[in-house]
C-alpha cells in the first residue's frame, strides 16, 4: 500500500509509534522515526535484519525547533521527498485542577502542540515543493474531543491539535496535502502499567467494545490515512476508541 513512499513518524521508539513504523515498513514504505535518545530503540536493529524495508532512527526532540529542522532536512537530503508525516510524539502529565503545574503545562504544549505544528509546517514545505502532495496525520486523543476529569491540560493540548488539523487541512488542500487526525481511546501501551487500577477500571467501563485498543489498531488506521485509499479524505478526526466517544 505504501510502496515507494517516504514516511516520518515522531516519537516512535515504542508503543503506538513503534506499531505505526512497523506497519508502514511491512507495507513497503521507507520509514524514519524520531526519538529523544536511542533508549527503547534496540528493536530496530533486529527488525532491519528481518525485513527488506528498513526503519531508520533520527535523534530529535520535537520541542526543539532546530532538531525538528535537522530531522526533516536529513530526510529530504537523502530521499529527495517526503510523503507522509505522523505527528505521534506526545507527553501526558495528569494533574487535577488546583494542582496544575505551570512547568508541566508548558512542557505538554511544547511537545503536543508546538512541536507537532513545527513538524507539520516543515513537512508541508517539502511536500509543496515536490508538487506530488502528501499525507499528514496528527495523533490526538479521545479526551481532546470530549475531555476527562484529571486531564485538563492534556485534553486541552490534544484539543488544540484537533483544531490545528482542521485549519491545516483547509490551507493545504490546494497543494494536494491531506491533513487528518486519529483520536485513540485508552490504548494498551507501557504507560498503562503506571495507571492506577481503580482509575483504569473506570475508563474500561466506558468503552462499549469492552477492551482497550492495541497499538496495531491505531497503526492500521494510520496505514489507511497514509495510503491512496484515502486520497479524498482530509480535515477528519477518526476516533479509534472502541465506541468510547459516542
Amino acid at each position: 500500500m505504501l510502496r515507494g513512499k517516504v514516511c516520518l513518524i515522531t516519537g516512535a521508539t515504542r508503543g503506538i509509534g513503534r506499531a505505526i513504523a512497523e506497519t508502514y515498513s511491512i507495507n513497503h514504505a521507507n520509514v524514519y522515526i524520531t526519538g529523544r535518545s536511542k533508549k527503547n530503540a534496540e528493536w530496530i536493529e533486529n527488525w532491519n535484519r528481518e525485513h527488506v524495508n528498513k526503519i531508520y532512527m533520527l535523534i530529535c526532540d520535537v520541542s526543539e525547533e532546530k532538531q525538528c529542522f535537522e530531522a526533516v532536512y536529513a530526510i529530504q537530503e537523502k530521499e529527495k521527498h517526503l510523503d507522509v508525516l505522523v505527528n505521534n510524539a506526545g507527553v501526558e502529565l495528569n494533574e487535577k485542577i488546583g494542582m496544575i503545574s505551570r512547568k508541566n503545562m508548558e512542557h505538554m504544549f511544547s511537545v503536543n502542540v508546538y512541536g507537532a505544528i513545527q513538524m507539520l509546517q516543515l513537512a508541508a514545505r517539502v511536500m509543496i515543493r515536490q508538487k506530488s502532495g502528501g499525507s499528514i496525520i496528527n495523533i490526538s486523543s479521545v479526551v481532546g474531543r470530549q475531555g476527562n476529569k484529571g486531564q485538563l491540560v492534556y485534553s486541552a493540548s490534544k484539543g488544540a491539535l484537533i483544531a490545528a488539523t482542521r485549519s491545516a487541512a483547509k490551507e493545504l488542500a490546494s497543494n494536494n496535502i491531506r491533513v487528518n487526525s486519529i483520536a485513540p481511546g485508552l490504548t494498551n501501551t507501557e504507560m498503562i502499567k503506571q495507571t492506577d487500577s481503580t482509575y483504569l477500571k473506570e475508563r474500561l467501563e466506558k468503552i462499549a467494545m469492552g477492551r482497550m485498543a492495541e497499538p496495531e489498531d491505531i497503526a492500521n488506521a494510520c496505514l489507511f490515512l497514509a495510503s491512496e485509499q484515502s486520497k479524498y479524505i482530509s480535515g477528519q478526526i477518526l476516533g479509534v476508541d472502541g465506541c468510547t466517544s459516542l
